[in-house]
C-alpha cells in the first residue's frame, strides 16, 4: 500500500524558512524521481520541485528558484524541501510524489506565510 506522510508545515512570516519532510512506504522509492507539488486555494496542484533517483539533477519551478531546496534520502526513504525566503504566494498545501505523480497522494501538509 502507498503511503506518503508530509510533515513540516506551519504558519510563518514573510522571509521565513520552513523544512518539509516527506516519508513514503510501499513504493519502490530507489528508482523513482521524487518531488514536491503545491495546491493553493482555488488553484491546480502545481508542480514545485524534484530529484532524480540518482540524486544527480534537481528541478525547480521558476517561482521557487533560489529560495527552495530539494534533498532525498534513499536509504531511510525520505524526501525534504527546504524553504527559505518565503513568500506570501508559497501559500498553499504541499504534496510529495513521484514525478511524475502515481495516483495516490498523501494529506499534504499546510504552509501559510503571513506578511
Amino acid at each position: 500500500q502507498v503511503q506518503l506522510v508530509e510533515s513540516g508545515g506551519g504558519v510563518v512570516q514573510a522571509g521565513g524558512s520552513l523544512r518539509l519532510s516527506c516519508a513514503a512506504s510501499g513504493i519502490n522509492f530507489n528508482i523513482l524521481h521524487m518531488g514536491w507539488f503545491r495546491q493553493a486555494p482555488g488553484k491546480e496542484r502545481e508542480f514545485v520541485a524534484q530529484m532524480t533517483y540518482n540524486y544527480r539533477y534537481t528541478d525547480y519551478a521558476d517561482s521557487v528558484k533560489g529560495r527552495f531546496t530539494i534533498s532525498r534520502d534513499n536509504a531511510r526513504r525520505t524526501v525534504t524541501l527546504q524553504m527559505n525566503n518565503l513568500k506570501s504566494e508559497d501559500t498553499a498545501i504541499y504534496f510529495c510524489n513521484s514525478n511524475p505523480p502515481m495516483e495516490s497522494w498523501g494529506q499534504g501538509t499546510q504552509v501559510t506565510v503571513v506578511s
